[in-house]
């Protein structure tokens, strides 16, 4: 047999309503309104360079306020604006009251001397920030452009990610032998190695393959100081 199974009563559902409400209202009274949810410390991780209070100053979380209504996107990006140094920013509501910042920097791959001071130059070619001393194992980058036609053509951006892009392509022997990176046009780049050796590399077209012939040469001619990779077909090695 089957019970008839009975709908709920209208005083019924008015209750169940009320108290849907109330609950409903509860909760909200607990994130916005109430004591219990509210900023009370910001965490930060992954900073190396920058400290965790520079972090915390230019995050400007509002301390005091509820957590649920903090607008992460916007405190990112005040991070991201005001420390240049952050390429990137994971912010977190850490319950019951706590702003987590989860930090990435950008690194270093390039310097550039500004004034006596250096500019350091990322892997996209950003310029993000500005130090005293050079980091140590950093090559400089030189940018002698001013009157190359590259300039108006490609711009500045360009041409510095270029100068990043070719460092990239080299093998990790040689790229640890980097001592400076000169640029006077997009296809007229030299690399200076360890010991006085100097690379025409050209543009930073083709860079794996030239990066291939530059290792077999540099095996095979150990007392060469000069090489050419800047046509890889045709390379060539001068000097001893």
């Amino acid at each position: 047999m089957r019970l008839p199974v009975r709908a709920p009563g209208r005083r019924s559902l008015i209750i169940m309503l009320v108290g849907v409400l109330l609950l409903g209202a509860f909760g909200a009274w607990v994130l916005f309104a109430s004591n219990w949810l509210r900023v009370e410390r910001v965490r930060v991780t992954g900073a190396e360079v920058l400290t965790p209070h520079e972090v915390v100053a230019a995050a400007h979380a509002p301390m005091n306020a509820p957590l649920a209504s903090v607008d992460t996107e916007a405190l990112a990006r005040r991070l991201r604006d005001r420390l240049p140094r952050i390429k990137t920013v994971d912010v977190e509501r850490s319950w019951p009251n706590t702003i987590g910042l989860n930090v990435t920097e950008r690194m270093p791959e390039l310097l550039m001397r500004a004034g006596g001071k250096f500019a350091e130059v990322d892997a996209e070619g950003v310029r993000f920030a500005t130090v005293e001393a050079a980091p140590k194992g950093v090559p400089l980058l030189e940018m002698n452009v001013s009157d190359s036609p590259s300039l108006h053509q490609f711009g500045t951006d360009r041409l510095r990610r270029s100068a990043v892009e070719v460092t990239q392509d080299l093998p990790t022997a040689l790229r640890k032998g980097l001592r400076k990176v000169r640029v006077r046009s997009y296809d007229a780049i030299t690399l200076e190695l360890a010991g006085g050796r100097t690379v025409a590399w050209g543009s930073r077209e083709q860079g794996a393959e030239k990066a291939k012939v530059l290792a077999a040469l540099v095996k095979a001619a150990r007392d060469a100081r000069h090489f050419d990779v800047s046509v890889p077909s045709a390379p060539a090695v001068s000097g001893s």
